[in-house]
């Protein structure tokens, strides 16, 4: 997994979004501006979370497309909401994490797997979620490569 598919440019701090739809465009905006995936690829996300719910428990989701979405995927890359308020997904789940995902060919594979890893430990979603600086995300993100 390259170093550069999260980056500080690809994290925003301190989001306040109203509807989980929001947060995921939010998320879904990041990979749009910084050239990993094409417009299209929100409407993927928003598709896969009608499926079925990208929440995965301790307080994160980690949106991404639909199987049918690989074409709208230029690079693979990450982008990181932190909404230290919470965000309603539905079914109570309160979401402070958002981890939106593209993969190119299977490097998603990969992509979860770190995340699984860092996301398993609720001593790391606490320091993600109080974290002040992109840097902060970064190192956490770091320890586990």
């Amino acid at each position: 997994m390259t170093t550069t598919i999260l980056a500080k440019e690809n994290i925003i701090l301190n989001a306040s979004v109203a509807t989980k739809e929001e947060a995921i465009r939010l998320t879904g905006s990041i990979l749009v501006d910084k050239g990993y995936v094409d417009a299209d690829y929100i409407e993927k996300m928003m598709e896969r979370e009608a499926l079925t719910s990208t929440y995965m428990g301790n307080f994160v989701a980690i949106p991404h497309g639909t199987e049918d979405s690989k074409s709208f995927v230029k690079e693979s890359g990450i982008s990181f909401v932190q909404v230290p308020e919470g965000v309603d997904f539905g079914s109570g789940n309160i979401v402070k994490l958002l981890i939106g995902i593209a993969g190119k060919d299977n490097e998603h594979l990969d992509i979860l797997s770190n995340i699984a890893i860092v996301c398993s430990e609720e001593e790391n979603i606490e320091k993600l979620v109080s974290a002040k600086s992109a840097d902060e995300i970064l190192a956490i993100f770091a320890e586990v490569n």
